[in-house]
Order: C-alpha cells, then structure tokens, then sequence
C-alpha cells in the first residue's frame, strides 16, 4: 500500500483522538487553491511554495513537489533525517497564533518518510500575512513516522502569545507510540520546550493508554505556566486470555513548565515525565 495513502488512513483514525471537541478546533485545513483571509491575490498554495518551491497539483488533485527549502531540526542540529526527494500532499493543517502580540500564521506540512531516517518529514513553518505574505521561521518537527497539530494545537501562555503543540506517531499490531513537542515563538523563531513522550497498549486481556491534557496558569511570571498531566489507565478487555487479566487502575502524572527568566526557557518542575518514558521503553 503506498506510504501516502497509508497516512491518510492513519488520519482518518485518528481524527476523533486528535480533535475531541468539535466547537474547539483551532486548527483547520483549506483547500490549497482557497484564498488565504486577507489576501484576494494570495492562495494557501502561494504559503506552502514558500516552502516546497514546485509544489504543483497533479491530475488527481494530490500535490506533489520535490526537496524543501533547508530547514533545522526543532531538537538541533543532531536529531532529524534528510527530506524526500519528492513530497505528496493532500493538504496542511492551518493555525492562526499570537507570537510577541503579534498576528501569525503557522502551517504543518507532513512531507512524508525521511530518505535516511525511521522518522518522517514534517516542516512547521511560520508567516506573517498581515502585508506582503513572508515566511519567517521554518522547522522539521518530526520525531516519528506521521505529524499532526495536536489538540488543542495551541494554548494561550498570556494575551499576547500562544504555544503550540505536534504530535508525531506510528503503530503496530498492539502498540501506539506518540511524542508531543512543545513548541513556542520567540523573536519569530520557533524554540522548543520540551517533548512529552507517552505509550498505548492493546493486548487480549487488557488495554492501557495514556492521555495527555494540557492546563495554563497565571502564575506572575511574563509567560504563563504550563501545566501537563498524562492519565495512564489501565482497563481489563474482558476477554478469555493466557496471561492474567489486571485490576482496572488509573492514576495521574502531571509536571509544570514555569518561565525562567534568567534563562528565557520554559522550566519544568519535576522529571516525572522522564521517568514515564524510561518505563515505557521497558515495555516496548
């Protein structure tokens, strides 16, 4: 089955998990050819060539383009593999953000498999549209095979600036990998705060996922804290199976990200997410 084909099945299923409050939904996906709000003379297809330069619909309505502009790793200069030699696109999730109290635009293109690495290739790219349409940062922030907005896609640090949050995933048979990055603008730039990383099981005698819920709270600081709890539950499937069936439990993990101002960074309170991720690799 081809890989692009592949990820839009994957969306497909995950949509409800991506987006469980409809009246919530920041993030949008318009047409490529649509107008971009504003702008009369100036498409979403315009934005995304700023990117992928000959980006260009094929018979079937899918867009196509070769390699990207250059672009950074949201984790440095160590972490991410090369980009495809040609990208495939249906479309791009479209979120509109404040950054320094000013309107910008943040677009996330999943290009698709890297050429030299199990991750996949996603670019976030951030425009300001409110004259001449300008591309001022971009980044690769994929961390695994497919990269989405994740709900809420941003979340409101003070009135005038917002954080984003991707996530990047894949799945096998029984398990579901997912990392979700913080992400915030500073200066125009997007800088990354830190990754969270959670793990689902689905076995014949029970399941057990981790959700992920984000809070912001006024806390005097220029920047709001950031608050983010994983729910690890656990719940037997009822079904006749060798191994054991376990007692239901739930419990809560939640660690707070407040700004330092000596070092301009977001500042976690605790490692009890690391803590998570290293026992979560134990069951991989």
């Amino acid at each position: 089955m081809p890989t692009n084909l592949l990820r839009f099945i994957l969306a497909l299923v995950l949509l409800p998990w991506l987006w469980t409050a409809a009246g919530a939904q920041a993030v949008s996906f318009p047409e490529f050819r649509s107008a971009v709000p504003g702008h009369t003379d100036v498409t979403y297809l315009d934005l995304a060539r700023m990117v992928i330069p000959d980006l260009a619909a094929d018979s079937n309505g899918f867009y196509r383009g070769g390699l990207p502009i250059d672009v950074r790793h949201i984790e440095g200069p160590d972490s991410g593999g090369s980009p495809p030699e040609t990208s495939g696109l249906s479309n791009a999730g479209v979120l509109a953000v404040k950054a320094g109290g000013k309107d910008r635009l943040v677009m996330l293109y999943d290009l698709g498999d890297s050429s030299d690495s199990a991750e996949g290739y996603a670019v976030l790219a951030l425009y300001d549209v409110t004259g001449k349409p300008k591309l001022l940062d971009a980044v690769n922030v994929a961390v695994d095979r497919s990269t989405y907005f994740r709900d809420p896609g941003k979340l409101s640090v003070d009135a005038n600036d917002d954080v984003l949050t991707t996530m990047s995933t894949h799945f096998n048979s029984s398990q579901g990998y997912v990392i979700t990055p913080l992400i915030m603008v500073q200066d125009d730039k997007f800088e990354l705060i830190d990754m969270i990383y959670t793990f689902d099981e689905n076995l014949c005698a029970y399941s057990r996922k981790q959700d992920v819920a984000f809070q912001t709270i006024a806390d005097g600081q220029p920047y709001g804290a950031i608050k983010v709890t994983v729910t690890d539950a656990t719940v037997p499937n009822g079904e006749s199976c060798d191994d054991q069936s376990p007692e239901p439990e739930s419990h809560a993990i939640s660690v707070t990200y407040h700004w330092d101002k000596k070092t301009s960074h977001y500042v976690k309170d605790s490692d009890a997410l690391d803590k998570l991720a290293g026992e979560n690799a134990k069951r991989f």
